[in-house]
């Protein structure tokens, strides 16, 4: 889709039974489950089900280290508690869009039905990694961590009624800079080949992190883009109702792909 574009998700299957999606929603770097209430809020509205994770060193979690394995461990005991209740489709922003691509893509095939990753169209290494780890420590070295900044950033770009969300559940400054270093681990070129399942990349307009897009979608060709306008690296808080929709979009091709199995009792279509 090009920029400008809005996104609709498709009608509602029209059958009584409805194939019970789960959505898995992981945070990125710094912020926590909280990033996503919006989102959170719009699904159970419509009756899906749905799981906000913390990462470890992050939120709930804020007193655990933060390694690579313990990360993915995460998104595997929540996915698969999920996939016991329907297909899943996994929703990463960020680090968690990325480490959500090395785990859909990972060598032992996951059971996740389609995947969202958003924000996250860059690769994890060289000059670009080390220029963001450097401007980080920066921000964090100046005056009360530099948060000032990252208020101000929210105040001038984000709606007030999800500006709350993204620091709600506290900011990871100390685990940062070590989590950015292992993002180095990843092989996320290989990740993206070996993916099958429906994949969506989706990016504001303006996010710094769009620089490896047209590499992404060679390496997956098979996934769709989404370009959210006027908006930035923080699409989920900045655009919550078009980010909802491709979240929607997703959930429909789910459902679709499944053929309506009598999962979970859903509502007719012309209830929604």
């Amino acid at each position: 889709m090009e920029a400008g574009s809005v996104v609709h998700p498709p009608a509602p299957l029209s059958y009584a039974w409805r194939v019970s999606v789960q959505v898995v929603l992981v945070h990125g770097i710094r912020t926590s489950a909280t990033m996503w209430r919006s989102q959170v809020a719009h699904l159970e509205a419509h009756g899906y089900g749905c799981t906000a994770i913390d990462l470890p060193g992050h939120g709930a979690r804020i007193h655990e280290e933060f390694t690579l394995d313990a990360a993915l461990q995460a998104i595997d005991d929540a996915v698969r508690a999920a996939a016991e209740r329907g297909p899943v489709l996994l929703v990463g922003h960020s680090m968690g869009g990325l480490l959500s691509i090395a785990y859909t893509g990972g060598a032992s095939t996951p059971p996740v039905a389609g995947l969202l990753a958003a924000a996250c169209t860059s690769l994890p290494r060289g000059a670009g990694l080390t220029l963001y780890r450097m401007l980080f420590r920066a921000v964090k070295s100046l005056p009360g961590d530099g948060m000032w900044i990252t208020r101000g950033i929210l105040a001038t770009t984000v709606p007030s009624e999800t500006r709350a969300d993204f620091g709600a559940g506290g900011y990871a400054l100390e685990v940062q800079d070590r989590a950015l270093a292992s993002l180095a681990e990843l092989n996320i070129p290989a990740a993206l080949r070996r993916i099958s399942v429906p994949l969506w990349f989706v990016n504001g307009q303006y996010d710094q992190l769009r620089v490896n897009e047209r590499l992404f979608q060679r390496l997956a060709p098979h996934a769709e883009l989404v370009i959210v306008p006027r908006t930035t690296h923080l699409v989920t808080v900045m655009r919550p109702r078009i980010f909802n929709a491709a979240i929607r979009l997703g959930i429909a091709t789910l459902e679709s792909e499944a053929g309506g199995l009598p999962r979970a009792r859903g509502e007719h279509a012309a209830e929604h």
